[in-house]
């Protein structure tokens, strides 16, 4: 599809281009390489009479690119959740392409949270509870089945019917829009990983301060952590040291600096950073 003169890849085209195990494998290469997470802004939130306006711009590698996304702050006719990317060349800086931005975020936010489980989940892991029923939580499955021999899934929802499979998982993926705690972090065996991704505010989280307090726990960066993930500003809060709310950032943990010990339970907090996004908006464009 064309949009005023730009080539336009919608959600249908960015999956047929981009399937999951391709997302992960950019996503980890990009990390390996160096060229990620190059010039990444933390994102703009604008607040506007019907809700907000996300912005997101990023550099790296031979691209440069902007996502803008709305979020209505009510339900109505048109969905929550709109957007699109703008991608662009890194040298000449002119206008490449537009993509699908909600169908970007599925997938660079479930390819994220698989890079970091590939280094962080124990090799045979095979048991995954999924907390939240929507795009993201259908992503993260497929996502994690890259890296996992994953083999049996529990989805919890808002009634927490399955919360029971918890001290029997070797993976848990939080994807919803809870502003405390989903579960008591006890309740997880030794050696659990947890991926949260469902907040970028810091007066909201999904994992307890315990979890924190005694996880091996890997932020995207500490610039965004700092700034947007309640997860970590809470259990800081709480009376965790910083050199216990955050053990490294992903690029270390990918380039094997980040110390991973037997028995200790290992956290992954994402906030969604706008680096992954121009990885895979770049990865379609040179697809399509």
């Amino acid at each position: 599809m064309m949009a005023d003169g730009l080539p336009y890849l919608d959600g249908e085209e960015l999956r047929r281009l981009v399937g999951w195990p391709d997302a992960v494998d950019a996503i980890e290469r990009a990390l390996l390489d160096g060229t990620a997470p190059g010039n990444t802004p933390l994102r703009t939130v604008v607040d506007v009479a019907a809700g907000q306006l996300l912005l997101m711009p990023a550099e790296a590698g031979a691209h440069a690119g902007v996502k803008l996304t709305s979020v209505r702050a009510t339900a109505g006719e048109a969905p929550r959740i709109q957007g699109v990317y703008l991608l662009l060349d890194a040298t000449s800086l002119s206008p490449l392409a537009l993509q699908d931005a909600v169908v970007l975020t599925q997938l660079r936010t479930a390819a994220v949270s698989a890079v970091a489980a590939r280094r962080l989940a124990v090799p045979d892991a095979s048991r995954l509870v999924v907390f939240g029923r929507g795009p993201q939580s259908d992503g993260h499955v497929e996502a994690l089945r890259c890296v996992r021999p994953i083999r049996e899934v529990t989805v919890v929802g808002r009634d927490q019917r399955g919360v029971e499979a918890l001290p029997d998982a070797d993976l848990v993926a939080c994807c919803t829009t809870a502003r405390e705690p989903l579960f008591d972090s006890a309740l997880l065996r030794p050696d659990a990983t947890v991926v949260a991704v469902g907040s970028h505010e810091p007066d909201a989280r999904e994992v307890d301060t315990a979890l924190v307090r005694r996880a091996t726990v890997v932020v995207e960066t500490r610039a965004s952590a700092l700034v947007e993930s309640g997860d970590v500003l809470l259990a800081i809060a709480d009376g965790v040291h910083l050199d216990e709310a955050i053990d490294g950032e992903l690029a270390d943990l990918v380039n094997g600096r980040v110390p991973v010990e037997p028995g200790r339970p290992r956290l992954f907090k994402s906030v969604g950073e706008a680096w992954g996004d121009l990885v895979l908006a770049s990865l379609a464009f040179q697809r399509r």
